[in-house]
């Protein structure tokens, strides 16, 4: 099954689960990264190792080319490494570029990780302290900046003197504000964060055979 458009993937989610060969195809990387999340609903954590993604950054270097063909896409695949939800429009984000979510209790309230994603070669103080107004004015839990430079003195600083989130449930403490470097989300260091609910509109759960199949193409 051969989809060029697959925004969705409606189209590739039949197809995987009719245990068809299939490639899909789409211009945006928010639709992939919709399509990853998906998949990874439905069929569990094996399913990753049944396809492959093609035109997605693989390091240091091809995180540049993205970021100077399309800053859009880039911010979007930045806040994806993360497990956090890209936003759809770059019309008034007020210098939040996406957002993670945790749940806080048992009754399913969620509390929010907002993503700052800096990709130029500057990285301030101020982008520090416009992500803590922003927490503090969309009563967020914590924040996160990204950026392919690393930190400067005055940034760690900044960060340094965010404070602390405590989760409700269980009492664990977050630092309120942190900062992670493309190279080190490449090399699989992640955030101090709680264990966010994965972003998107989820498909339904499946029990998957235990059957080999295909390899497939994203």
């Amino acid at each position: 099954m051969l989809d060029p458009f697959c925004g969705c993937g409606t189209s590739i989610d039949a197809a995987q689960r009719l245990h068809r060969r299939w490639i899909g195809i789409d211009i945006t990387y928010i639709a992939i990264d919709l399509i990853r999340k998906r998949l990874l609903h439905t069929y569990g954590q094996s399913i990753t190792s049944s396809y492959r993604v093609n035109g997605i950054p693989s390091d240091v270097s091809s995180a540049w080319a993205l970021f100077e063909q399309s800053p859009f896409d880039f911010e979007r695949w930045a806040v994806s490494l993360i497990n956090a939800e890209p936003n759809a429009k770059q019309v008034g984000d007020k210098g939040v570029d996406g957002v993670a979510r945790f749940p806080v209790d048992a009754k399913g309230r969620l509390g929010k990780v907002l993503v700052s994603v800096k990709g130029g070669k500057t990285v301030t103080p101020a982008f520090v302290r416009d992500l803590d107004g922003t927490i503090n004015a969309q009563r967020a839990a914590m924040g996160v900046l990204i950026s392919q430079v690393p930190a400067s003195r005055g940034v760690l600083d900044a960060i340094n003197h965010g404070g602390t989130y405590k989760h409700p449930a269980n009492g664990q403490i977050f630092p309120r504000l942190q900062h992670v470097t493309i190279a080190d989300l490449l090399a699989g260091r992640r955030p101090q964060m709680p264990s966010t609910v994965l972003p998107y509109i989820p498909a339904s759960q499946l029990v998957v055979p235990t059957e080999s199949t295909p390899m497939f193409d994203l």
